[in-house]
């Protein structure tokens, strides 16, 4: 039985999402993800607009005339979010922590995807797959995947992106645009596994970070507790060389995960925590436009 409270609380993601949709996100998505390749419709007669290059020699022997294959855009997609739910997403400086930043772009993507009649599938891991919910289209699916996404308890606190891109490898057959929402922070080496899942699908990182997390402001003592591990450390804030290491140590770990994303061809998305997280997915699309 659902809870009144979660129930306001994913309606309330709805509205707002839906109308970031309608205003701003469904034509830049419409634009970009066209679909991912092409399907057989029809044999028929060879005429003076058609391109020669399309003509089918085999039919076109049998029949004594000319006759070329038709093909139609394959319109719909599948799009897959893959989140990351260990205990680190749980942290924010702010209003609202990591998870629930990547639980709203999240949702804003997968109302972009079923207007676009395309089909959405849910991954939430940690050190292994916490929960699967595989590609399907319509609203209904979407209100139950954000409900997940709001709801679920991980069992576990680690992570491992490495084993859950391996994971999504072995389970996508069909062409896919992969979203993997994550920090990136993580001491497995995820670089080989993002690269083959880029290359059979189209795989986009969401970055979401926290600005103490790029660096801790001079003169505020803390004790620092690891979400992941338990380790607790205090951190002498006044020390500045300490808060110097600090946001060098920071700059090294995302500037990895980056370099990561570009060997692999990923583009990345970065949300920032306490910032609009509608102008990274403009400038996303916009991006991709461009390229396209």
């Amino acid at each position: 039985m659902l809870s009144s409270e979660l129930i306001a609380q994913v309606r309330k993601i709805e509205i707002r999402t839906r109308r970031a949709v309608d205003e701003i996100i469904g034509g830049a998505y419409h634009s970009v993800f066209k679909g991912r390749g092409i399907e057989f419709d029809e044999v028929r007669g060879y005429s003076d607009e058609d391109d020669f290059r399309d003509i089918d020699w085999n039919v076109t022997a049998r029949m004594g005339e000319p006759y070329i294959k038709k093909y139609v855009e394959e319109r719909e997609l599948n799009v897959m979010l893959l989140v990351d739910v260990s205990a680190s997403g749980a942290f924010g400086s702010g209003d609202k922590s990591k998870r629930r930043y990547a639980i709203e772009t999240a949702a804003l993507l997968a109302f972009s995807a079923i207007r676009n009649h395309d089909r959405v599938g849910l991954t939430l891991f940690s050190d292994r797959t916490e929960l699967y919910l595989p590609p399907r289209a319509g609203r209904k699916h979407v209100l139950r995947l954000i409900r997940d996404l709001m709801a679920f308890e991980p069992e576990r606190k680690q992570t491992d992106i490495d084993l859950v891109l391996r994971e999504t490898i072995q389970t996508l057959t069909k062409k896919t645009v992969v979203f993997l929402f994550s920090d990136l922070i993580d001491d497995h080496d995820f670089r080989q596994s993002l690269r083959i899942l880029n290359r059979r699908h189209d795989v986009i990182a969401v970055r979401i970070l926290d600005p103490l997390e790029l660096g801790w402001p001079a003169g505020i003592n803390v004790v620092l507790e690891d979400a992941e591990s338990g380790r607790t450390t205090f951190f002498n804030a006044r020390n500045r060389g300490l808060v110097e290491r600090f946001a060098q140590t920071a700059a090294d770990w995302h500037e990895r995960s980056k370099t990561s994303c570009d060997q692999a061809r990923v583009d990345m998305i970065e949300i920032r925590c306490g910032e609009d997280l509608i102008k990274p997915l403009i400038n996303f699309f916009n991006k991709r436009r461009r390229r396209r």
